[in-house]
């Protein structure tokens, strides 16, 4: 394993979360996939994995800037808590080549929708 890229991809995707709040798995699995040659479906869960105390961090210090809209946290995260255990779910059966197509599809409409919406 090379570690000064896992160093440099942590960074990279620690500052896009901190940034844009994206969860840095927009970084992590991509640059995992290609740079490190893990399998989707590690870099994966790798990625939720690194992105819990990431949240935290970047979460805690929007708390301090007043930046946190509580009722709003409180519906996402029950919702999200069964999306997120039914999206795992689904990409457990999906096989590598694909979860690899579906990803970088659903990255490159995200990509066009932020970049062409007004």
């Amino acid at each position: 394993m090379n570690y000064l890229w896992m160093a440099m991809i942590g960074f990279l995707g620690g500052i896009a979360g901190g940034i844009f709040g994206v969860g840095g798995g927009i970084i992590f699995v991509p640059l995992m996939v290609l740079i490190l040659r893990f399998d989707p479906h590690l870099a994966i869960g790798t990625s939720l994995a690194v992105i819990v105390p990431t949240a935290l961090a970047a979460a805690f210090r929007n708390f301090h800037a007043g930046m946190i809209h509580w009722p709003t946290v409180i519906i996402l995260t029950l919702f999200a808590i069964l999306g997120s255990w039914t999206g795992a779910g689904l990409s457990l059966k999906i096989d590598a080549a694909n979860l690899k197509r579906f990803y970088a599809i659903f990255l490159m409409l995200l990509s066009l929708k932020m970049f062409f919406q007004k």
